[in-house]
């Protein structure tokens, strides 16, 4: 279907991943919204559209409060199409240093680090691996989870869908329970298309049984040459060393030819954000929200 040029847009649907493929390999994006599994999963949550401002393709969307913004152009004449957009008083999100020092440079902006959207970028094979002495806490809770639990660890295929979306159900009651009610429909609904929709969209994934029964799974794919992205991972949260397990299984199994793994943002969330930073990121890949500046010097 055609992408309809600026102001008009639409929707964006699966037949789009071959359009849009090709523009994200070339582009060799770092930040982890732009693949088209990310744009199609969250479609909805951010009311996601595409449009074409002269031969550059970029989604519109909208952050949780309902404010309007622009992606980074997949494509075409990126820096012309940012800076129409930001001259008609619309905010990009998502511009990292390489964007704003290719194509915004010396422009009169006000540019903002959005540190809770921030997505953590690790070394692959340390995950993978977790040696040495930053890392014995976690080998420790691995090592717990598994002399106590008989469990394998598999890729993902369609004989596990049925155990995940249950796993996925009763993830949804317990944050429920605890009260983490912020954007959980919105999570849920994203990472249920993603199982039913996995080969679609070329997502990859692992999980961990328990007793033969799913209890933790992982999905993601490639970003870029250099680097794979974890879009969802999810487990019993009452299991001690589950998650770290799927966090080193994930990193040993998928993607053998990346050397990084971006783990996405921490959304702000305390607990979240303590959880990936003991992971020692090597980068937190800087995002910003940039616009044309009020008070240019």
């Amino acid at each position: 279907m055609e992408i309809p040029q600026y102001p008009n847009s639409r929707g964006i649907n699966v037949d789009d991943k071959s359009q849009l493929d090709p523009l994200f390999d070339a582009l060799q994006p770092r930040v982890s919204e732009l693949t088209f599994a990310n744009l199609y999963l969250f479609r909805k949550a951010h009311d996601y559209r595409l449009t074409r401002l002269g031969d550059a393709v970029l989604a519109l969307g909208r952050g949780y409060d309902g404010s309007p913004y622009f992606l980074p152009p997949f494509g075409g004449d990126i820096a012309a199409a940012t800076r129409r957009l930001l001259d008609e008083g619309l905010t990009l999100y998502g511009a990292d240093d390489g964007f704003l020092s290719r194509y915004l440079p010396n422009f009169g902006l006000e540019v903002v680090p959005d540190r809770d959207n921030f997505d953590y970028l690790h070394l692959k094979q340390e995950m993978a691996e977790l040696n040495g002495k930053k890392y014995h806490k976690k080998k420790n809770r691995v090592n717990y989870f598994q002399l106590r639990h008989r469990h394998q660890v598999e890729l993902f295929n369609e004989g596990h869908l049925d155990g995940a979306l249950e796993l996925l159900e009763q993830w949804r009651r317990v944050r429920a329970e605890f009260g983490e009610e912020s954007s959980l429909a919105q999570e849920v609904e994203g990472a249920t298309e993603a199982l039913r929709l996995r080969e679609a969209l070329g997502l990859s994934g692992v999980v961990v049984l328990v007793d033969g029964a799913v209890r933790g799974f992982a999905l993601g794919e490639r970003l870029n040459r250099e680097t794979a992205v974890c879009h969802f991972e999810k487990g019993d949260l009452f299991l001690e060393g589950l998650y770290q397990l799927l966090d080193r299984e994930f990193s040993r199994l998928l993607f053998p030819e990346c050397s990084y793994l971006n783990r996405e943002q921490d959304l702000g969330e305390p607990a979240l954000r303590q959880a990936k930073l003991s992971y020692h990121p090597v980068e937190l890949l800087a995002k910003y929200r940039v616009r044309r500046s009020r008070h240019p010097f």
